[in-house]
Order: structure tokens, then C-alpha cells, then sequence
């Protein structure tokens, strides 16, 4: 079981987390949401409470709860430009289908 960042993704939250100038890695996780049942939520981890479980990647540690893990085990997080539009991909495996505008996925 893993969740892991590529180089990118890792850069940008470490430059995020120095200019924010506190927090101890990333919070990964899913919300139940939009038209294909279920979205990703991302944002900056300042503890780590006693059920969460922790991996580092690439010198970025990535905090989980345990009910999101099964629907994010396995994903690479990277982070894209594309055109106008920069953000976080989420590469997983899981996924069965996604809604038309990409908001949200059922696995």
C-alpha cells in the first residue's frame, strides 16, 4: 500500500509548505461527491492524528486516513501544466469510471 509523488508534485508542495511556513506533509484523501460518486481531497497536514497512515515520497510525507486508502492505494499524485491550467493529476489505478468533467470518479 502506497501513495507516492512524482519529483513535481513533491517540489511544488515542498515550495508550498516553506512559504505557508508551517505543516508537517500532504493530506490525502477522498470525499464522497459529484456525479460519479466520489472526489479527491488535498491539503496541507499540520498533525497526524493516531488511525492516519503515513508514507514518504520523495521527501514529502503523505498523510491518509484509513477509509480514504482504499480508494486512493496505489495513485501517483503528479503535478501538471497544461496550457493556462497547472494542478495535481492523480494517477490511480483504482479508478473504473470518471465523470465528463473529470471532478470526480468511481472505483
Amino acid at each position: 500500500m502506497a501513495i507516492t509523488l512524482t519529483d513535481k508534485a513533491a517540489a511544488h508542495v515542498q515550495s508550498f509548505l516553506a512559504k505557508r511556513g508551517k505543516g508537517i506533509g500532504l493530506r490525502v484523501g477522498v470525499r464522497t461527491s459529484g456525479c460519479s460518486g466520489m472526489a479527491y481531497k488535498l491539503e496541507f497536514a499540520d498533525e497526524i492524528l493516531p488511525d492516519d497512515i503515513t508514507f514518504e515520497s520523495h521527501g514529502v510525507k503523505v498523510v491518509v486516513d484509513p477509509k480514504s486508502l482504499p480508494y486512493i492505494d496505489g495513485t501517483e499524485l503528479d503535478y501538471t501544466r497544461e496550457g493556462l491550467n497547472e494542478g495535481f493529476k492523480f494517477n490511480n489505478p483504482n479508478v473504473k469510471s470518471s465523470c465528463g468533467c473529470g471532478e470526480s470518479f468511481n472505483v
